[in-house]
C-alpha cells in the first residue's frame, strides 16, 4: 500500500487547512506568543525535520504523522522563503526562480531514478524521500511566489489572491476537461494552494474594520486545527471501511 495520502476531494481540503495553519500557527508561535523569529524559524525547521524522517522510516500510512509532516512543511517553507529572499536580500522575484529551479530539479531526479513521477504509488524510501523533498520545495515555492504577486508584481494582496484564485480554477477545469498531464496539474496545484492558504489566514486572523473575521492567530489555528483533525478522523475511518466492504 501507499504510505501517503490518496489525491481526492478531501485531500486539497485538509492540504488547504494544514497549509493555512501552517500560516496561522506560526504567526502565533512567533509573534502572539512572543517566541521570536529567529528561535521560531529553529524550532519548527527542527520539528518538520524530525517528523519527516518519522514519516519515511514509518512502515505505512499513518494519516495524523503524514498531515503533521504537511503541516510543519508549510511553516519550514515559510522559513526558508523568508531566509532566501528577506536575510539573504535576494528578493522575491529572484527567490522564486531559484526554488522553481529547485523543484524542477528534484521531479526530474524522481523521473531520472524511480521512472515515474506518481504521487499514488509511493512504496520505497526513495520514492519517499523524492516526495517530501519535492513538497518543501513546494511550499516554499508557493510563499515566495504569494510574496511575489503580492509586492513586487503591484498586484497587491487582494490582486495576487485573485490571481492565484484563478489560476486554481484554471487548473481544476484542465483536470476536468482536458488531457493535461495529472502530475503536472498536482504540483501546480500543490505550490498554488499555499499562497491561496496565506490568503484565507490573513481573512481569518484580520480584525473586522479590514474585512477579516477577528478571529486572531490563536482563534484562527484551533478553527484549522480543528477542521483538519475532523478530516483525518473521517478520512480514515473511510479508508479502514473501504477493505471490508470490498471483503464482504
Amino acid at each position: 500500500m501507499s504510505k501517503v495520502a490518496r489525491v481526492t476531494a478531501a485531500f486539497w481540503i485538509m492540504k488547504l487547512c494544514a497549509t493555512t495553519l501552517g500560516e496561522t500557527a506560526g504567526d502565533l508561535l512567533s509573534m502572539t506568543l512572543g517566541v521570536g523569529y529567529a528561535a521560531s524559524s529553529l524550532l519548527l525547521v527542527s520539528a518538520c525535520l524530525a517528523t519527516m524522517a518519522a514519516q519515511v522510516r514509518a512502515r505505512a500510512f499513518h494519516p495524523p504523522l503524514y498531515w503533521t509532516v504537511v503541516l510543519l512543511t508549510s511553516t519550514a517553507g515559510t522559513t526558508m522563503s523568508d531566509y532566501l529572499d528577506r536575510t539573504l536580500g535576494l528578493g522575491y522575484t529572484a527567490g522564486s526562480l531559484i526554488l522553481a529551479s529547485g523543484l524542477a530539479a528534484i521531479l526530474l531526479a524522481w523521473r531520472r531514478v524511480e521512472g515515474s513521477l506518481s504521487v499514488s504509488t509511493i512504496q520505497t524510501t526513495r520514492a519517499e524521500s523524492f516526495y517530501w523533498a519535492a513538497i518543501l520545495l513546494a511550499n516554499t515555492l508557493g510563499t515566495a511566489l504569494g510574496d511575489f504577486l503580492a509586492d513586487d508584481s503591484g498586484l497587491g494582496f487582494l490582486g495576487g489572491a485573485g490571481v492565484i484564485g484563478g489560476l486554481l480554477l484554471v487548473v481544476l477545469l484542465a483536470y476536468r476537461f482536458t488531457a493535461a498531464s495529472r502530475i503536472a496539474l498536482f504540483w501546480v496545484a500543490f505550490v498554488l494552494t499555499r499562497p491561496f492558504g496565506a490568503t484565507f489566514g490573513d481573512l481569518l486572523t484580520k480584525p473586522l474594520e479590514r474585512g477579516g473575521m477577528n478571529l486572531g492567530t490563536l482563534g484562527a489555528s484551533a478553527v484549522l486545527a480543528t477542521i483538519l483533525a475532523l478530516s483525518i478522523t473521517w478520512t480514515s475511518r473511510m479508508q479502514t471501511a473501504a477493505p471490508r466492504e470490498s471483503r464482504a
